[in-house]
């Protein structure tokens, strides 16, 4: 069967399960990724002439394509939050931030090299890729449209709010704050190669990785949403927004979001900062403009459409590559690591990241439970292997083994919260409109 074919089928496959999915799936111990991996799976382990995938021979698709993908849901997280900026309100996702996301990267790393016997350079690039938590697969414990939770997220005295926020705004930054550890990684692989090295290469890492390029994606995301909002909401028209949609241009309401999404991307990594960064924050500046116009539901609509196509066709395509052979290098040791990720370590460092505070008991363990991992780490995998360092390193580690690893952790996390999150987050929300009811402070 030709390749033409094949690829005609998966786009069908992603319309259909885009349309019909949401509304089978929910509330039932399944969600729409397992569906998703499972049919490519099918397709490409039994259908004849279907070609073998590879995503190390196809590094070039597979880091392009996985890098679209994160970008359009970075927008749409954005979308999504109803909350006000603010240090102390968003108090919850600073400490996920700064407490979880390099906890986990450091035991990650710690644990490929003494168990798994990676090099150094190697096994901080793997704490790196698996410690963000994913925005493009946790639709199930996301927050819900805007202005969902407007009137709740605006109440001075629920600090912490939602499981949902949390998670929301988490996946939002830490999917763009793993590029330096990323590239830390990456400058230790180039310098283990280099003759004479020195630690000058740190101190670059410091100043570029770290303080420039964090730095360059907040302010253009912040500059970029700002102009669009106001291309959006204060430009002199004939007519608003809202008359426009009503009056029947409904076909392109939204499709705001995704320039946004490649503009402030594309700026950005031109600038040399991080484009993921500057994506997550200029949703956000756009969100926080008109604080409760009807028109972010267009805008976050569009987004997940497109989100949604792309996710599909990315995890078809992934489970055409496990048909392919993908976990094959995997050992049971790997696999039993990959497993302590997600029920042990994340967990752990989950609720570690709320020692001190007022969050109550049910929530600190529903946000360390759901640290979801996925599309975004096979773009920071795809991404740092095509790096001239660790092609070089190839003679040494085998890009199959990292990437065997990876692919485990992601199904068994598509898997285990694609079950659990229908029924775990329905109990939550019963404990806290029971929580939240008068007397029951």
């Amino acid at each position: 069967m030709a390749a033409y074919e094949i690829t005609l089928l998966i786009i069908a496959i992603a319309l259909f399960g885009t349309v019909l999915l949401p509304r089978l799936l929910e509330h039932r111990p399944l969600s729409f990724p397992i569906i998703y991996v499972g049919v490519g799976f099918t397709i490409f382990a039994f259908v004849p002439g279907v070609p073998v995938l590879d995503p190390i021979e196809n590094s070039y698709l597979t880091e392009r394509l996985t890098e679209l993908v994160v970008i359009i849901s970075l927008m749409g997280a954005g979308l999504k939050i109803d909350r006000p900026f603010s240090i102390q309100r968003w108090s919850a996702t600073w400490r996920l931030l700064a407490i979880a996301l390099p906890l986990t990267a450091g035991i990650m790393a710690l644990l490929a090299w003494k168990v798994m016997g990676l090099f150094p350079a190697t096994a901080i690039l793997l704490g790196a890729v698996l410690a963000p938590t994913d925005p493009v697969l946790a639709s199930g414990v996301e927050a819900g449209a805007p202005l969902t939770e407007l009137e709740e997220e605006q109440d001075p005295q629920y600090e912490w709010g939602t499981v949902r926020f949390a998670l929301t705004s988490e996946a939002g930054f830490n999917d763009g704050l793993a590029f330096p550890l990323t590239n830390l990684a990456i400058a230790a692989a180039g310098a283990a190669l280099a003759e004479g090295a020195s630690l000058a290469w740190l101190i670059d890492w410091a100043l570029v990785d770290v303080l420039y390029k964090i730095l360059a994606g907040a302010v253009l995301g912040l500059i970029i949403g700002e102009l669009v909002a106001r291309l959006l909401f204060r430009l002199p028209a004939t007519e608003s927004l809202s008359e426009m949609v009503t009056r029947g241009e409904e076909v392109m309401a939204g499709v705001e979001a995704l320039a946004t999404t490649l503009v402030a991307y594309s700026v950005t990594e031109l600038l040399g900062g991080y484009g993921f960064i500057a994506v997550f924050v200029a949703a956000l500046s756009l969100r926080h403009f008109e604080w409760e116009h009807e028109y972010y539901v267009e805008l976050h609509d569009f987004a997940v459409v497109v989100e949604r196509l792309l996710m599909a066709t990315v995890l078809v395509l992934f489970g055409g590559a496990i048909a392919g052979g993908l976990l094959g290098p995997l050992t049971w040791l790997e696999g039993l690591m990959g497993l302590a990720l997600l029920v042990v370590i994340r967990p752990a460092v989950g609720i570690l990241s709320f020692l001190g505070t007022t969050a109550t008991w049910p929530e600190r363990i529903v946000i360390a439970f759901f640290g979801i991992r996925g599309i975004g780490s096979f773009y920071y995998l795809s991404h740092a292997l095509a790096e001239s360092s660790f092609q070089e390193r190839e003679l040494l580690v085998e890009a199959g083994e990292l990437w065997a690893f990876v692919g485990f952790v992601v199904l068994m996390s598509i898997i285990l919260h694609g079950v659990s999150s229908s029924a775990v987050m329905d109990a939550y929300d019963r404990w806290r409109r029971r929580h939240r009811e008068p007397g029951n402070e």
